[in-house]
């Protein structure tokens, strides 16, 4: 049976029962903290199992337990978790790689109770998919080493609970993910630190230099923001100050809301703040309005393209 009709006929059940009914399939699974992500097992992804006599133990003693399954070579898929939450919308970046023909051939999309999303593509048999994360553009990619939590387990957020659920199936043949690629679409290696004589951070001063900096770069030059704002930051330039002086050298091609909006991100990078209470799920949206519905060209684009 395919991921996707597998998870379909267990989105319904009682989270003890899907979980019997995943491990049964050669689906191995672990329990994670009710209405959470965090393991409840000593070795978490490394412990989950197929086996009933473990399976069943477990969630006799946790009933109500998330159910966790470890991705890449173990369970035979890997994911592309899109996040979307306070400042960060990951449907940008997967956008992004749609249109760079690097994200067709999943096998099912899963909304997340968060609004977000989790793209399933088959693992590439015989070769290593490590996890990683591409924090600035809201997508991770959950591969070797990593695990997700999968339906019908839930999460309660701001006081609404919401499941994890198959919100649609791949029309064709599922394909295997060029991971590496996508990597580099949405986390490319930023340009070598300058040489002798370029802009270089120092100190609350060189607010006004960055500016001056920023105005003379024609390419890459979001990228060069997000690195320079990072320095700022490191050395002691309050925010206010930052983003004032770099807004004066705004370009009609370089708006002064995604200057704002990297500076800022630069700066959380830096001195990270407190988690924010996501927000939950506008209950009666459509799965496109949910998704894509502050993106309407991404949303175009991934309907054109089979998504």
């Amino acid at each position: 049976m395919s991921t996707a009709g597998l998870f379909a006929q267990v989105a319904d059940l009682p989270p003890a029962a899907a979980a019997r009914r995943l491990a049964h399939a050669g689906v191995p699974v672990f329990p994670c903290v009710p209405d959470g992500k965090r393991p409840l097992t000593r070795r978490g992804f490394h412990d989950a199992s197929t086996d009933p006599a473990q399976v069943e133990p477990w969630w006799r003693r946790w009933p109500a337990a998330n159910i966790g399954v470890p991705t890449g070579a173990a369970s035979g898929f890997v994911v592309v978790d899109v996040d979307v939450h306070g400042p960060v919308d990951g449907r940008v970046g997967f956008g992004r790689a749609t249109v760079a023909g690097l994200t067709g051939g999943w096998e099912m999309l899963v909304r997340t109770p968060t609004g977000g999303m989790h793209a399933y593509y088959p693992a590439t048999p015989g070769t290593e998919q490590r996890s990683w994360q591409a924090g600035r553009a809201g997508v991770d990619f959950r591969g070797d080493g990593g695990y997700i939590i999968v339906p019908p387990s839930a999460r309660t957020i701001a006081g609404t609970t919401a499941r994890y659920r198959v919100e649609e199936v791949g029309s064709g043949p599922a394909r295997t993910l060029d991971a590496g690629r996508l990597r580099n679409v949405l986390a490319p290696r930023p340009d070598p630190r300058p040489r002798p004589g370029t802009w270089q951070p120092v100190g609350r001063e060189d607010a006004e230099r960055l500016a001056r900096w920023l105005d003379r770069q024609d390419t890459d030059r979001n990228l060069k923001l997000f690195w320079a704002s990072c320095r700022l930051a490191e050395g002691g330039v309050p925010l206010a100050d930052a983003l004032d002086a770099v807004l004066t050298a705004a370009k009609s091609d370089f708006g002064p809301r995604e200057i704002a909006a990297t500076v800022r991100s630069a700066y959380r990078t830096v001195r990270p703040e407190p988690a924010r209470r996501e927000s939950p799920p506008v209950r009666g949206e459509s799965s496109e309005s949910r998704w894509f519905g502050r993106h309407a060209t991404t949303g175009s684009l991934l309907r054109g393209r089979g998504l």
